[in-house]
């Protein structure tokens, strides 16, 4: 797998101040469901990977047992920054990365610690990202689309959208 450090660096800006991104997978009958998760990453690894703690008593731990094609998505509408990540999802079992991506905050949902029984390490590998950025102030945005809907035209330049491939 080649490494794109570009690429990376671009999707790693846009969610690492995000704190919570929403696994979409599908259920036993082929419905799309979301679950809200917290990013437990730091930094993005060379690995496309982001990290997850999930309750393995959970729904969402057994269908990805089944069925670990996900999509994660981060949006930060005060900076019109939108992230969408698709890849695969696994655990993993390895007490070390547990112990060194813990935080207090974890121990709410998990009160036995990084030994807790209940306690998965979800593993998102990244495959795809899309992201969309608005750079322009909500004053200019809105007087591009008024522009729009007089002139009937679609509005430009509002922001960048890019699709990356990141493994």
């Amino acid at each position: 797998m080649q490494h794109d450090t570009a690429a990376h660096e671009t999707v790693w800006k846009r969610i690492k101040d995000i704190r919570f991104g929403m696994l979409t997978h599908r259920t036993a009958t082929g419905m799309l469901h979301a679950h809200p998760l917290t990013t437990q990453n730091r930094k993005f690894d060379e690995q496309s990977a982001l990290y997850f703690f999930i309750s393995k008593s959970g729904e969402l731990y057994e269908r990805l047992l089944t069925d670990g094609e996900v999509n994660v998505s981060y949006a930060n509408p005060d900076d019109d920054s939108y992230v969408s990540l698709s890849g695969q999802a696994r655990f993993l079992d390895d007490r070390a990365k547990v112990e060194a991506l813990w935080s207090p905050m974890a121990k709410v949902w998990f009160p036995g610690g990084v030994s807790d029984p209940d306690l998965a390490l979800l593993v998102v590998r990244i495959r795809h990202a899309e992201y969309w950025d608005v750079d322009e102030s909500k004053m200019v945005q809105i007087f591009k689309m008024a522009k729009a809907a007089i002139t009937g035209e679609q509005p430009r330049d509002l922001g960048e959208h890019k699709e990356l491939t990141l493994s």
